[in-house]
């Protein structure tokens, strides 16, 4: 259940942070050079928001649970 409550978080970090990346590329529109988007973007806390939320979908799917499996005798 801690695993579904992590990628669900980890998903609207990334969306969050996504579409404000996606929404800056209007700088590129406004004259900025390419090498000035990317300086702002890694700058932004908006970039930071959306490689946490990715690393925790990634951190949700491949650690396995603490579950041990029951034996039967």
């Amino acid at each position: 259940m801690i695993r579904l409550f992590f990628v669900f978080c980890g998903f609207i970090f990334a969306v969050v942070g996504g579409i404000s990346i996606l929404a800056y590329l209007n700088l590129l529109t406004a004259g900025y050079e390419f090498s000035m988007y990317v300086h702002f973007i890694l700058r932004s806390v908006e970039f930071y928001v959306f490689i946490v939320g990715i690393l925790m979908i990634i951190g949700a799917l491949v650690f396995p649970t603490k579950r041990k499996a029951k034996q039967k005798k």
